[in-house]
């Protein structure tokens, strides 16, 4: 998907200019772990038009494998328009009627006080190239051979062959490579938002790992409590992160909890914070490390993209990342990231 970030603050019919850029939550993912050095493939349906080309590059350029991306000849590739700002959980908050504390569902980043109003996001991903994805028009040989499927519950909400599609990579086969979930709830793509509740813990059951932030299991599931009632609601998937926003992230491997506050961050812009997060945690797992490594390599990533105003910014080197990542508690509690820190990634010093 094609996004449009403003050039300055202010509502949609107010700012006079966009810039254009590349958007996704399954393709931010595949690049973030493309760009920490892993194989990574974007399985996707574009428009055989200019901004599905500057998708492909874009997202080929990062290190993504791009084969298996079908050019729709019939269908334009998705766009959206969006203000700064946090994105919104539910329709009251999506029509920036109830601002709230600046904060994010990424489980990656503390930021600073004070107030800010949901972002106003315009989406034109309606009878898309990707809203027409189905069972029947993704090779399968395309998802068989990689260690992680990672599906996303944007998807879903695309169209009814989507939805089939969500539902028949979620179901259990044998041989299937594990799944990985991101709830993803965005309540502006749900024509019917009574329906995405179940679909999404559908969904979310029949994988094997699964993301969700606490503001996202209550708006979509109306669970309060925490991460163990979120993890009491979803006993099913072998392994659950619950991302608590500007306060951490605790993941769930069977019945064990681990939790791994967020780094402090100067935030410049929180959009693809969440994805980055999964990039994160998913290149750990791959690299089978401890679940306090993996969630700590989530913030790193999460933090990496709240340092730049686009969806993805330039992760740490590996070494770098498992040094910050194995500092002892104190440290890690006194971390202090900001945008110059982009620079200092591969260095030996990063200010705490």
């Amino acid at each position: 998907m094609v996004t449009f970030r403003p050039s300055r603050p202010g509502r949609l019919a107010d700012v006079p200019t966009f810039e254009r850029g590349i958007g996704g939550a399954e393709s931010n993912v595949a690049c973030a772990l493309a760009l920490a050095g892993h194989r990574a493939r974007w399985v996707s349906r574009v428009g055989a038009d200019g901004f599905g080309e500057h998708l492909i590059s874009e997202i080929a350029a990062c290190g993504v494998d791009t084969s298996a991306v079908v050019r729709d000849a019939s269908r334009p590739t998705g766009i959206y328009f969006r203000t700064a700002g946090e994105r919104a959980v539910d329709r009251t908050s999506a029509t920036g009627l109830r601002p709230g504390p600046r904060s994010s569902n990424a489980g990656g980043a503390e930021f600073g006080a004070g107030n800010e109003p949901p972002a106003e996001v315009a989406y034109y991903r309606a009878g898309s190239a990707a809203s027409a994805m189905a069972p029947g028009n993704i090779d399968p040989d395309s998802l068989a051979d990689g260690e992680i499927l990672h599906v996303s519950g944007i998807t879903a909400a695309l169209s009814a062959d989507c939805l089939d599609l969500m539902r028949n990579l979620t179901a259990p086969r044998p041989g299937r490579p594990l799944v990985s979930f991101d709830v993803n709830y965005r309540v502006h793509l749900w024509a019917d938002p009574a329906l995405a509740g179940p679909v999404l813990l559908d969904l979310a059951r029949g994988s094997d790992l699964v993301f969700v932030g606490e503001d996202e299991a209550e708006a979509a599931w109306g669970i309060t409590g925490g991460p163990a009632a979120v993890r009491a609601a979803l006993p099913e998937p072998r392994t659950l992160v619950v991302k608590q926003g500007a306060q951490g992230a605790t993941v769930f491997s069977g019945t064990e909890a681990t939790y791994e506050p967020s780094l402090k961050v100067d935030v410049v812009a929180s959009v693809g914070a969440g994805d980055a997060f999964a990039a994160g945690f998913l290149s750990a797992t791959l690299r089978g490390l401890t679940d306090s490594e993996r969630l700590r390599h989530g913030h790193l990533m999460a933090a990496a993209a709240l340092l730049v105003p686009g969806d993805l910014g330039a992760p740490p080197a590996r070494a770098e990342a498992d040094r910050l990542a194995a500092l002892p508690a104190e440290a890690w509690g006194t971390l202090r990231l900001g945008p110059d820190t982009i620079q200092t990634w591969a260095g030996e010093v990063v200010t705490t």
